[in-house]
């Protein structure tokens, strides 16, 4: 089993260089901006995440916006909070090929016990996804 990170770690994963997630580093997506809600990073699409038609899966699209949302909700939280995805939506626009894409996530509504956060993907300048998601605060 990998290493359990707190919202401060996911924090310092882009201030201090700690090694990322292992769900980060297999999806390999690279976090590179946490701040007060919002979050961005660069997914890397290569031939690993595409499918028989050529394009990436609409899953691993999900997941890459998973990531970033958790980097989003975790710059919001004190240190005696932690947080999970109740729900994620995903609204495909346009099929994801190799490359880079931005993943860029932002906490639209915060309250004391829910989260609501979404997320936009863009390849080459177009917007590929949005995924919206609900997300439980968890006071430890």
């Amino acid at each position: 089993m990998g290493e359990i990170y707190k919202a401060k770690d996911l924090m310092k994963v882009i201030s201090d260089g700690v090694p990322a997630p292992n769900c980060d580093i297999t999806l390999q997506i690279q976090a590179n901006y946490a701040y007060e809600g919002t979050a961005r990073g660069i997914w890397k699409v290569d031939e690993k995440f595409i499918n028989g038609i050529g394009v990436a899966m609409g899953g691993f699209i999900s997941s890459a916006a998973d990531i970033m949302m958790a980097y989003a909700i975790a710059s919001k939280l004190q240190d005696n909070q932690s947080f999970a995805s109740i729900d994620l939506h995903t609204t495909f626009h346009k099929p994801v090929s190799q490359g880079e894409v931005l993943v860029e996530a932002k906490v639209e509504r915060m309250g004391k016990q829910i989260a609501y956060v979404l997320a936009d993907l863009y390849q080459q300048d177009k917007k590929v996804a949005s995924v919206v998601s609900s997300v439980i605060i968890i006071n430890n």
